[in-house]
């Protein structure tokens, strides 16, 4: 069974940045090429978001309150993908999580990323 396996995250102060992962264990590549994987963030207290998305063709989608900041990629031939996360601030915390979107698979464990101010 495809399971993810996220890593990276920490504790930082604002500004600072960070540099997620995320391993799609056990998928085909060929499903995963062709994939859109999104990274998605569930803050205390809230229902989980999405971040971004990036395409197998490297298209990418990012909500308005990380723009300028996050940058997704995917590594195809490691089945990996990545969030780097720039000028982080304290509403960043959360707990992030990457599945393929719009057709989601077991979610992971996640990676805690805390952002002090």
């Amino acid at each position: 069974q495809v399971h993810f396996v996220e890593s990276g995250g920490g504790v930082v102060e604002a500004g600072q940045s960070l540099q997620l992962s995320c391993r799609a264990s056990r998928m085909i590549t060929s499903t995963f090429n062709s994939a859109i994987m999104g990274w998605y963030r569930q803050a205390p207290g809230h229902q989980r978001e999405l971040v971004a998305t990036i395409t197998g063709g490297r298209n990418t989608y990012y909500v308005d309150s990380v723009k300028g900041r996050f940058t997704i990629a995917r590594d195809s031939a490691r089945k990996m993908v990545y969030l780097t996360m720039n000028s982080l601030k304290p509403e960043d915390t959360a707990v992030y999580f990457c599945n393929r979107d719009g057709q989601e698979l077991p979610w992971g464990q996640g990676t805690q990323v805390t952002v002090s101010s």
